[in-house]
């Protein structure tokens, strides 16, 4: 109940502050965006203008979305503790564990209204025109809850970064670090690795292995892979389908991203001196 309580305090906080209508208008904006410009020749060419929209709508949210997760999170802790608010907090009679797990909690609700208000604006802008397939409204369905699994990532890892340190700045430059490694450079490093390495060492297996210890990849591979209709737009249907796991093995590894860098932080918010 507590949890709950912070949680729900979180969110008036964003609600407030404008976090959940700004992240809203904007995830709105660019999904309405790539929804009418994306979807515009596929009459002529008879795609499934779902199909691709979910495919565009996901290479879209591997950017934007971790990004207004850390934007959410990266002073968790922290930004409490310059405001002097955190020892009146800790005041209270609530653990640790609950501050960490409620604000992350009330965090990931602010992103998920802002993902299913925004993206269901696109949702509900091609649900007006027709020659949309059933199996594209799953893919579409499936893509929401995932990319918002991927935004709770982020914010594990953004309350992570707020425990670690002790200035907000410092706190800021990490998240800035942790988006710029995880969305830009690792898989700018891997292919790196891959053409250094001509295939002598780095074989499927370990590539598949590289892939899933990035959670924008698992993400990636989950919406590009679990549907059909989608992954012929992907590029990644066919008798090569590079994927290499069921489609719920790659729920499961963001399920672990969330939980695992949320357990550490809590176990270092604990061992944390005030």
């Amino acid at each position: 109940m507590k949890v709950l309580t912070l949680a729900a305090q979180e969110v008036r906080v964003g609600l407030r502050n404008r976090w959940v209508l700004a992240t809203t208008v904007v995830m709105a904006a660019l999904a309405l965006s790539l929804t009418l410009l994306g979807s515009a020749p596929t009459g002529t060419v008879k795609a499934d203008p779902l199909a691709v929209v979910v495919v565009s709508l996901a290479s879209l949210t591997i950017f934007l979305v971790p990004l207004i997760a850390l934007l959410l999170s990266f002073d968790t802790i922290v930004g409490e503790q310059e405001r002097g608010t955190l020892m009146l907090l800790l005041s209270y009679p609530v653990s640790r564990w609950q501050i960490v797990l409620g604000k992350g909690l009330g965090q990931v609700a602010i992103l998920a209204i802002a993902t299913v208000l925004g993206y269901g604006a696109a949702g509900i802008a091609l649900w007006l025109k027709s020659g949309v397939a059933e199996a594209a409204w799953q893919a579409y369905a499936a893509m929401v809850l995932t990319s918002i699994m991927l935004g709770a990532t982020f914010v594990a890892m953004g309350c992570l970064a707020s425990v670690l340190v002790r200035e907000r700045a410092t706190a800021a430059g990490l998240a800035v670090g942790i988006w710029l490694f995880f969305v830009l450079l690792y898989d700018t490093a891997l292919l790196g690795v891959l053409v250094a390495d001509q295939g002598r060492i780095v074989g499927k297996s370990v590539l598949d292995a590289l892939l899933l210890l990035n959670p924008a990849d698992a993400y990636r591979l989950f919406n590009m892979t679990a549907s059909e209709s989608v992954s012929v737009y992907s590029g990644m249907a066919g008798p090569g389908d590079p994927a290499a796991l069921p489609p719920l093995a790659y729920v499961g590894v963001l399920a672990l991203w969330i939980a695992i860098p949320l357990a550490i932080a809590i176990a270092a918010f604990r061992r944390r001196a005030l």
